[in-house]
């Protein structure tokens, strides 16, 4: 339930800002035009370092500047540009790589893409080369020592390849203490990968299931057999292993039958504390040349500096990219447009900057980030969060959108994962203005709070939420809203039929932009600093830069409970 006192307590703090102006009218129009020509063929699926980024860039600073925004990214020659270079590592196979496993004595050669969807390399090497390396299974691959978890038992794993289940330990039940359905940061893909490298393992391959990925196999190849990136860091081996991949769940099947193992006991024998990890009766061997080098991408900013607290920023945010020109699907289209996802997102932040830029100036500066490589893990986002442009002690909260509505207007609205905060609590009030209602995350299984470009800014401490199109839709409820989200992920996402569709109606984002815009032009002209839950695990790095803030007003004492 939500804390009455604490929705009051936030009212009284918004009412101390000055009288908020009219809310702006959105253009359909405008949001229309963006998404097709963003999400068209011509931009060539608006990948990192290609093509498609050039001109989705130039789109962008094109936008922002008739919009009537200011260059807000790096200072070069004492002006600020419009982009803030992100510099990367980018990798891809040379050719097809050669992948076969020696299951119980016998050579299985695998296709890329088919069986396995294998990575090109992240570890800093040019190439991949293990031979018949040992295999064991470690169940959910998950170190939780505060969870009183540990999936590892201090086995040496060094050199070997370990396979893993996706999700956390207690999605189907279990022992484990890891919220249940709502998935943690130990169920990524992401994770896994980090802590086989913090055991030494030389390979990690997830097993895919679709329930617990909450995505089919084609969303898994087309992810992750095209080229891969990362931030340039000093020291890659320690976060990547030399291969990372997926493998289908019928070969896991075959494997663990080879190995005198029943597939669905050893998933049950993993939902215990005291799971030991399984040797299998399988080796890996993996060759691939890679062809590696630093690039630097973009992200895109503009700015409209407040007119009395110009350093205090509240940033709006979402990710230009996608995943370019892959791997053809049925129908032989190779262009992965990601119309929906995300320049459906990008629409909504450059007419959000349209609106602020025609109304009276904020106190606060607002802030409009356009970021590259989320599609590649967050990369953009994490750049910045590492690499800020504004003081992260003094940005008031950020504002992510990823994959807007386009089927109309919904009498809810939501955001990705589950969260407590006093900036969810601000925009629950906002919305109550507007006759709309919350709904926490129906699917936190999904692991959204993980998966958006906000995710990077919380682990610096800032508040941020990924807002949430609702799914009771004014025109067919939620069953219609449940239905479009169920075809959309198993046949548009992360695949080339993300297009654009004449049918898609806009009414929906103008309505969600309106709140948004609300939330935003609240923060920017009050004196109000939201925090995250006294037990929220972002909560010590956000009180650690309360000096920054001075006499720092919270929205309210704690955020409510939402349930």
């Amino acid at each position: 339930m939500r804390n009455p006192a604490l929705l009051f307590a936030t009212a009284i703090a918004l009412v101390s800002a000055p009288l908020a102006a009219q809310s702006p009218t959105f253009d359909t129009a405008r949001i229309s035009q963006h998404i097709q020509t963003l999400g068209s063929d011509a931009y060539e699926g608006r990948a990192p370092n290609t093509a498609g980024e050039t001109k989705t860039v130039a789109y962008l600073i094109d936008q922002f500047q008739k919009a009537g925004l200011q260059p807000g990214g790096t200072i070069v020659n004492g002006k600020r540009g419009w982009t803030q270079p992100v510099p990367l590592l980018q990798s891809e196979w040379a050719a097809a790589p050669h992948l076969e496993m020696t299951i119980n004595g016998q050579r299985t050669p695998l296709t890329q893409g088919n069986e396995i969807a294998a990575r090109s390399p992240v570890n800093g090497d040019k190439s991949v080369a293990l031979n018949n390396l040992p295999m064991v299974f470690v169940g959910y691959g998950v170190k939780a020592p505060e969870r009183g978890w540990d999936d590892y038992k201090g086995q040496d794993l060094r050199g070997k390849v370990l396979v893993m289940l996706v999700n956390d330990p207690d999605f189907e039940g279990g022992e484990g203490d890891f919220g249940g359905k709502a998935m943690t940061y130990y169920g990524r893909w992401t994770y896994k990968y980090e802590e086989g490298a913090r055991q030494g393992a030389a390979g990690v391959l997830v097993i895919h299931e679709t329930e617990p990925a909450s995505y089919g196999w084609a969303t898994v190849k087309n992810s992750n057999t095209n080229t891969m990136f990362d931030i340039v860091r000093a020291n890659p081996g320690a976060e990547h292993p030399a291969l990372e991949g997926w493998i289908q769940r019928d070969l896991a099947q075959k494997i663990f039958a080879a190995s005198g193992l029943d597939f669905e006991a050893m998933k049950a024998a993993a939902r215990k504390k005291d799971f030991q990890p399984v040797a299998l009766k399988a080796g890996l061997t993996a060759h691939g040349n890679a062809r590696t080098e630093v690039i630097t991408s973009q992200n895109v900013v503009g700015i409209l500096p407040g007119t009395t607290r110009p350093d205090e920023t509240v940033i709006y945010t979402g990710h230009w990219d996608h995943l370019g020109v892959g791997q053809p699907d049925a129908n032989g289209d190779r262009i992965y447009n990601g119309a929906l996802d995300n320049a459906s997102g990008i629409s909504h932040i450059i007419e959000q900057a349209r609106a602020f830029a025609r109304e009276p100036r904020t106190q606060r500066s607002i802030v409009f980030l356009a970021v590259t490589a989320e599609e590649k893990g967050l990369l953009g986002s994490e750049y910045y969060a590492a690499n800020p442009l504004y003081p992260l002690g003094k940005t008031v909260a950020v504002l992510n959108t990823d994959s807007m509505g386009v089927f109309g207007r919904a009498k809810d609205f939501s955001i990705s994962g589950t969260a407590k905060l006093e900036l969810l609590d601000m925009l629950v009030a906002e919305g109550q203005k507007l006759g709309r209602t919350f709904t926490p995350d129906r699917h936190p299984e999904t692991g959204g709070f993980y998966r958006s470009d906000h995710f990077t800014m919380a682990k610096v401490g800032v508040p941020a939420i990924s807002f949430k199109s609702g799914q009771d839709l004014v025109n067919g409820g939620i069953a219609r809203g449940e239905a479009i989200s169920k075809e959309y992920t198993a046949k548009r996402y992360h695949q080339p039929d993300d297009e654009f569709s004449p049918e898609w109606r806009f009414d929906g984002i103008a309505a969600d932009a309106t709140l948004l815009h609300a939330l935003g032009r609240n923060l920017a002209n009050s004196n109000v600093w939201p925090n995250w839950s006294q037990d929220s695990e972002f909560r010590a790095t956000r009180d650690q830069t309360a000096g920054e803030r001075g006499g720092a007003q919270p929205a309210a004492t704690a955020p409510g409970e939402r349930g």
